[in-house]
This record gives structure tokens, C-alpha cells and sequence, in this order.
């Protein structure tokens, strides 16, 4: 048997490429996103009492990477990238029907025109990336004390971030201090791959966030933002 699932809505948020999201929601609780509901979706009616609930879990498409179809075993960056674990012992992109959720914070509901955009803090998920479904998150059933995470049983360590006097002058507009936020804790928690953690790395990276290209080096430690380049080509934000 098989069956169709039509997107409700799309996210926007500041992650503009897959390289540098946050692994899991809520490691960047600067970070604000929202969905854009779409179809019959969009209607006041299909959000009447969401304001009761604190957080949401989002259901969605792991949409940049259904092409290339599924693994049976993954490497997770918890474990160094090079031991393997089955792909549901993870939550690798990687996966039968490219299905994700995310657990995030709900912050209201606005009218955009025609548009119903519900805000959203502490979100994990590229800029476009398809909605399928929003359920509100309950305490007493979602969170479970007594639970064990395995591998991934404690919050990743991070690292310092620092800017360039370059990289500091480059940040404009009147969202500077919340932007300047999201990036120091993208960066934080180191989002090169698993295998360059710990040893010399000379590389300047880039990743697209807001409408900047970020640049940044890590040494030991520590990371720098070097520049933030002039805006891609991409959404208003």
C-alpha cells in the first residue's frame, strides 16, 4: 500500500543550506522561524486554541535528501562519524520516507495577508523546508524523566565564538543583536564534520545564515567569525 502526504505549510527560518543547522531543536534559542501554513490548511479555523500550548511537535520533509533514498545503517556525528548504528537507532536525514520531527517552541499566530504564519522559536529545520503536520506538545505524556538517550543521552559541549573587528562591522540592520545570538550558537556547537573535531584545522568555513555567508575558522577550541560576505541571493529576512 502506499499514500500521499501533501505539505500543510513550509518553514522559514534563518538556515538558508543544510551545512551548520542545528542536530537537534533548541540548541539555538535565539533563533526565531515560522511556518507559513498553505492549502486548506490555511485557515484561522485550523488553529483556534493553539495558544494554550507552550511547544509544538513538527512533522516534516526531509525534502533535500528523498533522491537520494534510504540507508539501513548511518554514522552518527555523536559518535565520531565513524561507528555505524542502524538508521533507527538515529535520527539520521537518511531515511524510509524521509519523516523528521521536532519538538519546538510555539511564540503566536499572525495574519499575513492572506497567509496564517504560526512563529516559532528554537527550530532545527532549513529555510523551505515542507510541513506535514503540527501537534501540540503535551508535558505529562511527551516528557519522560525516566528516560534514557543512548548514545546522545547529554547536550553536546560547544565552543567559544569570537568576531573579527571585520566580521563585527559587517553586522547591520535593525535585527543585529538577535542575529549576532543565532550566530554565535550555530558556531558553538562546532558543525563541521565529525572527523575534523579535536585535531588542526586550517579551513575557513562558510555557511549561509540570515542573508549573510559566515565566515569562520576553528582553532582548539574556539571559533572565529573572520566575515560575514555581502547577502546571498535569497528570501528577504
Amino acid at each position: 500500500m502506499s499514500y500521499q502526504i501533501e505539505p500543510i505549510g513550509i518553514i522559514r527560518s534563518p538556515y538558508k543550506e543544510k551545512f551548520a543547522v542545528p542536530r537537534q531543536p533548541g540548541l539555538v534559542p535565539s533563533a526565531r522561524s515560522e511556518i507559513v501554513l498553505r492549502g486548506e490548511a490555511n485557515a484561522l479555523e485550523a488553529v483556534r486554541g493553539l495558544e494554550q500550548f507552550s511547544h509544538l511537535w513538527l512533522l516534516f520533509l526531509f525534502d533535500q535528501n528523498l533522491e537520494a533514498g534510504w540507508r539501513p545503517t548511518v554514522r552518527p556525528p555523536r559518535l565520531g562519524g565513524n561507528e555505524r548504528i542502524g538508521v533507527f537507532a538515529s535520527r539520521a536525514t537518511f531515511r524510509p520516507n524521509g519523516i523528521g520531527m521536532s519538538a519546538v517552541e510555539f511564540k503566536g499566530i499572525r495574519q499575513d495577508g492572506k497567509d496564517i504564519v504560526i512563529e516559532l522559536g528554537g527550530v532545527d529545520l532549513v529555510d523551505g523546508t515542507p510541513i506535514i503536520d503540527i501537534k501540540p506538545y503535551i508535558p505529562y505524556s511527551d516528557s519522560l524523566p525516566l528516560a534514557t538517550g543512548g548514545f546522545a543521552d547529554e547536550e553536546p559541549d560547544t565552543l567559544s565564538v569570537t568576531f573579527t573587528a571585520r566580521a563585527e562591522s559587517q553586522l547591520t540592520g535593525k535585527q543585529l543583536a538577535r542575529q549576532r545570538a543565532v550566530i554565535e550558537e550555530v558556531l558553538a556547537q562546532d558543525p563541521r564534520p565529525a572527523y575534523k573535531k579535536g585535531k588542526p584545522d586550517s579551513k575557513e568555513y562558510g555557511v549561509h545564515l540570515f542573508n549573510y555567508n559566515v565566515k569562520f575558522t576553528v582553532d582548539d577550541e574556539k571559533v572565529t567569525v573572520t566575515a560575514l560576505d555581502k547577502p546571498v541571493a535569497n528570501r528577504k529576512d
